[in-house]
């Protein structure tokens, strides 16, 4: 008898055996999986680039439409769904500038920190709407007004502390030199 938890030598061969043809199947399974895997990203390759020069052919044959449109006597073409699809790609497309600003314009907007773009949205948001900007306005008009007022308090009321001071010590002075001139009446 074997002690526990070993098996005879015989069992150890055929649990080898079964575990390395068992790996023998994966492995063969994994490699047609990656097989199938590349040419599937082959194929997806080839269909973007496909789609890619779809979308560019697209675009040269509504310019083109566009430039026979443009004859005098020729009736306007229709408006369905693919002619504005494509217009807007053919406009972009003709600016270059105007698409280059708008990539740098999302690149500046996704470096900015969280409270940059809380602090964007909100001035977007208050800029873009007439009733916001006038309640915003006011409510700084208010503020500045607040603050005005509280500093013009303040410095009146140091400016009658100090000429009440000021009195005081002179009343005082005159006391002084009028009833005890010579210092014997303290």
């Amino acid at each position: 008898m074997a002690p526990q938890g070993e098996l005879p030598q015989g069992q150890m061969d055929s649990l080898l055996s079964i575990i390395s043809s068992q790996r023998e199947r994966f492995r063969s399974r994994n490699q047609e999986l990656e097989a199938e895997s590349r040419s599937v990203q082959v194929t997806m390759q080839a269909l973007q680039s496909e789609l890619d020069s779809l979308r560019a052919d697209n675009i040269k044959l509504y310019e083109k439409i566009k430039f026979l449109q443009s004859y005098p006597g020729r009736a306007g073409g229709s408006d369905d769904t693919v002619t504005v699809r494509y217009s807007s790609q053919y406009e972009e497309r003709l600016d270059p500038f105007a698409s280059f600003s708008k990539r740098e314009r999302q690149r500046r907007y996704l470096s900015l920190s969280p409270w940059d773009k809380v602090t964007l949205s909100l001035g977007r948001g208050i800029l873009s709407n007439k009733m916001a900007r006038t309640i915003a306005f006011f409510y700084t008009l208010f503020l500045h007004c607040l603050v005005f007022l509280v500093l013009y308090k303040t410095a009146w009321s140091e400016s009658i502390g100090r000429d009440c001071s000021a009195f005081c010590a002179k009343k005082y002075s005159d006391h002084l030199h009028r009833f005890h001139e010579n210092g014997d009446n303290l």
